[in-house]
């Protein structure tokens, strides 16, 4: 990430959280215990943003200035409110069509599929606040810009989320590879969210139980395994060939 993304220092982050700054992760050391850091813990108070503890060693990898334990990366991208993005959708007298993304850490991944979404009118994209891709330049790159157009919510609790988008009369299509049914058996003309999971770990099992229909897509070939991005790209694309 660049440098001009990235902060250091106890004041310094403090300050940018309190002057509200998209804030992408904090790196923090482990271990630490003083009165900055209490005045951190604080201001973190309330927020999604991720946080990993660290060794030094890892926070002298990435800066050898005076970092006093903590750096933070600043995000490229601002983060919405679901249901505020929600209510604009039925404002405009739109069916919904949302994508959430379950764990997915690959960068260029996460910038394919959102490509792929901003090209199918997907209205926003969703995200774990906790083990997502970092939307940083080359996630940006890699979606041709999508991510400049396209609104990302991040979700300190997804499950609550997946229960507020149900309740407010959407259906959720979860989609994977062990299931009966396929994505032509959905109605995707209805306000849908659609969930795709990560390459190694699938959807998990707590969203995969509040979904209303679980799809897969048909594969007669032998791998039976399709990169993430090309398989959003499908069910996304049976969406808009259905409301066409």
């Amino acid at each position: 990430m660049d440098e001009q993304n990235l902060i250091f220092g106890m004041r310094a982050v403090i300050e940018a959280i309190n002057a509200g700054k998209e804030v992408e992760k904090i790196l923090l050391q482990k271990g630490l215990s003083n009165e900055l850091y209490n005045q951190l813990r604080q201001a973190l108070r309330g927020q999604t943003i991720p946080i990993q503890f660290v060794p030094p060693e890892k926070l002298k990898r990435i800066t050898d200035k005076n970092h006093q334990g903590v750096v933070a990366y600043l995000t490229e991208i601002t983060y919405y409110e679901t249901e505020e993005l929600l209510s604009r959708v039925f404002e405009k007298g739109k069916i919904p069509l949302i994508l959430i993304l379950d764990r997915i850490t690959d960068v260029r991944n996460f910038g394919a599929v959102a490509r792929s979404a901003e090209c199918a009118g997907v209205d926003f994209i969703i995200i774990p606040a906790r083990g997502a891709a970092q939307i940083n330049g080359d996630a940006i790159k890699t979606s041709a810009g999508a991510l400049h157009r396209l609104p990302v919510c991040r979700e300190d609790n997804l499950k609550n989320t997946i229960e507020y988008l149900k309740e407010s009369g959407l259906q959720i299509v979860a989609c994977h590879e062990k299931t009966d049914k396929t994505i032509y058996d959905a109605d995707l003309k209805k306000p849908t969210v659609i969930i795709m999971g990560s390459e190694e770990n699938g959807i998990s099992g707590e969203y995969l139980k509040r979904s209303d229909i679980q799809v897969k897509i048909p594969m007669p070939g032998t791998i039976a395994s399709l990169n993430v991005s090309v398989a959003t790209g499908i069910i996304l694309f049976e969406a808009v060939k259905q409301r066409l």
